[in-house]
């Protein structure tokens, strides 16, 4: 029988294989069962301008940017420091200095 791995959150021997996930029955943290599915997740991000994204970078935004269900707007050339790659829709998730945690289209920012 092949050794399954342990939990990365809690290093439990005690993992069962569920699907395709890895799953722990000490703190219910799941993982892929290969590196191609948890590859998969992470795609291509580039901003408006066609340079690649990263986690981490900085960006400033090209476009008066409405924020919804408030009165507030993201104005041109705010800069936004250390960001996240999502997926979905709003691909860039992050903090912006006054108005708090947002998430942006890569099609209004360009990178800094």
């Amino acid at each position: 029988m092949a050794t399954l791995p342990k939990c990365p959150a809690c290093s439990s021997e005690y993992t069962y294989e569920d699907g395709g996930m890895y799953v722990c029955p000490e703190c219910a943290q799941e993982w892929a069962t290969t590196v191609e599915e948890s590859s998969e997740v992470a795609s291509v991000v580039r901003d408006a301008f066609g340079n690649l994204l990263n986690d981490g970078d900085s960006v400033t935004v090209i476009k008066d940017l409405k924020v919804k269900g408030s009165s507030s707007v993201v104005k041109v050339g705010t800069k936004v420091r250390n960001i996240r790659i999502v997926s979905g829709d709003h691909n860039i998730d992050c903090k912006i200095d006054g108005i708090g945690a947002m998430q942006l289209k890569s099609e209004f920012v360009k990178k800094a």
